[in-house]
């Protein structure tokens, strides 16, 4: 194991003219301080010129790389000099341990640990699994199962077809015998056929007596087998369990305070108290374990992407991005702990000054200009929206009904229907998408095309509320029609149309690398952080509830 010093990196470009920062990064949204902005910068120039492991990040060859998230930690080293620690998340070229990056809070790959021993059991029992799932009695069973089941199918059809018209025959019989024999002659007959039914009946029963016999020994033999697989499923689960618990009893993080918590006491009282897979291998978590361990003084923290984009997230070359919430969230929240950090910017109303534009108000409805940072709901913890003020504003109604919603960050108009009988024809017009909507957005970049559509299915990112994922296998039709207003000091302003509205659509399809690949300025979730989201609603049309008059309404917003 190297000393600290070996992970300690010194600057060297002169930072002499830079103030320290007065308080710790909140990671979860936050913008870059310049001391670490330089540290990524001088990391990034490591990463091009060092020769202590090859990995493909994509930057040569966009189709066979694969891009990952880098992490600098502005820190005082314990003889008070400055610097900075750098860590990666994850695995780099299938290691824990690359010179220069601090080491993992845990090495599930020392040779000396459980970790190699128990997943050699796991991967036997996944073998034998696997052996005996591949056994070809269990195909040759449901193969002869499912063809004895046909072929009992077709004979019993095609008795049943014979009784059918063996009744119809009897019938035919019984009524001539009636009109020309005497009673003791008639008696014999309908004695006759009487009996002649009765066998029929009697084929079938037997037909379904030895097809049952048939198919009982094969069924049984198939279900002995499948209970073995059964057993050795539940068997590799059984054993996957306690490895992924004991594997988290190992992850023990400090905090400011020198208080440790592994990662099962750590997710124990959140939503999902089971960690999710890769907690605790994120560059921050690794970064400020290094430091609180060897006693460095953190002071400010960044993390950036380093090569291609992923197929999935919306991720940039270079860019910074905050914290996740799922993994990083629970964990950076008690290691945070004892440190001076930022404010949460989320926590805060961002409106609470900021006036709610009405434009359009009748007894139906009311159309109002929601403001950028003011909820459109009532959230977790900020009760200021649009809904609420307009609960105070109009107490009499029956209303305000919400019926389509604006991201916080989003301003722009927002129709509330204050009836029911509004609120019923205002939501059909949005479920059927007879509502026009347009929107206005500032973009970090150049576009070159005048218009354009884009096509990227899209669902929520399990691991990382509330980010969305362009997802191809499990995402929804998410489609945008756009058109270019002007392009100014390498920005473009463009007009946005969605054609479907889901969670983030605009944001996402203007970030992701196969849709617009320029973020919006200001967000702070698939870009960076501004004074505020530049995205605004600028236009909506609709019919109006009562009079089915077609209606637009337009607010203007100057960014």
């Amino acid at each position: 194991m190297h000393s600290p010093e070996h992970y300690f990196t010194r600057f060297t470009a002169d930072i002499s003219g830079y103030e320290l920062p007065t308080q710790f990064t909140f990671p979860f949204y936050y913008t870059p301080h310049p001391l670490c902005v330089i540290a990524a910068k001088q990391l990034e120039q490591h990463l091009l010129a060092q020769t202590d492991f090859e990995h493909d990040f994509g930057l040569v060859n966009e189709e066979t790389g694969r891009g990952k998230m880098f992490g600098v930690l502005l820190v005082k080293s314990p003889q008070g000099e400055l610097g900075f620690l750098s860590a990666f998340s994850g695995k780099i070229a299938d290691q824990n341990l690359i010179p220069g990056f601090v080491p993992p809070v845990y090495d599930m790959l020392t040779d000396e640990g459980f970790f190699r021993a128990e997943t050699y059991a796991i991967n036997a029992a996944n073998a034998e699994y696997k052996t005996c799932a591949a056994n070809p009695e269990l195909a040759d069973l449901k193969a002869q199962i499912q063809a004895d089941r046909a072929a009992y199918q077709q004979e019993e059809q095609t008795q049943r077809q014979v009784m059918i018209d063996g009744r119809a025959a009897r019938k035919r019989q019984r009524q001539q015998g009636e009109q020309t024999l005497n009673a003791d002659d008639l008696k014999i007959l309908l004695d006759e056929l009487g009996k002649q039914s009765v066998a029929e009946k009697n084929v079938l029963k037997y037909l379904k007596q030895a097809w049952d016999e048939k198919l009982a020994i094969k069924e049984a033999r198939l279900a002995e087998l499948e209970q073995q697989l059964a057993h050795l499923k539940e068997q590799r689960k059984t054993l996957s369990n306690a490895l992924q618990h004991k594997l988290h009893k190992q992850y023990r993080f400090l905090n400011n305070h020198g208080k440790t918590r592994d990662l099962v006491d750590i997710f124990a009282d959140t939503t999902n108290p089971v960690p999710p897979a890769g907690a605790g291998e994120c560059a921050a978590p690794k970064l400020l374990q290094y430091a609180f361990k060897h006693g460095f003084k953190p002071l400010a923290l960044a993390e950036f992407w380093w090569g291609v984009s992923p197929k999935s997230e919306v991720r940039q070359h270079k860019k910074f991005y905050p914290s996740c919430n799922s993994k990083c969230q629970p964990i950076l929240g008690h290691m945070m702990q004892g440190l001076d950090v930022e404010p949460n910017p989320l926590a805060e109303n961002w409106a609470e000054d900021k006036e709610l534009e009405i434009i359009y108000q009748d007894d139906a409805m009311v159309v109002v200009n929601k403001p950028s940072g003011l909820l459109s709901v009532p959230g977790k913890t900020i009760k200021d929206s649009a809904y609420t003020r307009l609960q105070a504003m109009y107490p009499d109604v029956e209303g305000p009904f919400v019926i389509h919603r604006l991201d916080m960050a989003t301003s722009g108009i927002l129709v509330f229907a204050l009836t029911k009988r509004a609120n019923k024809s205002l939501q059909k017009q949005f479920m059927a998408r007879d509502v026009k909507k347009r929107y206005m957005a500032l973009l970090e970049g150049v576009l070159n095309e005048p218009e354009g559509e884009i096509s990227l299915p899209m669902r929520g990112d399990p691991d990382d509320r509330p980010r969305q994922l362009v997802c191809f296998e499990h995402g929804k039709h998410a489609e945008t029609y756009w058109q270019l207003i002007e392009v100014k000091d390498g920005r473009s302003k463009v007009y946005m149309y969605p054609k479907t509205g889901r969670t983030h659509q605009l944001r996402v399809h203007s970030a992701h690398h196969m849709g617009l690949n320029m973020p919006m300025v200001g967000d702070g979730l698939y870009g960076e952080k501004a004074n505020r989201l530049h995205l605004h609603a600028e236009m909506l049309e609709l019919d109006h509830p009562y009079s089915k008059e077609r209606m637009v309404f337009k607010a203007e917003c100057e960014f």
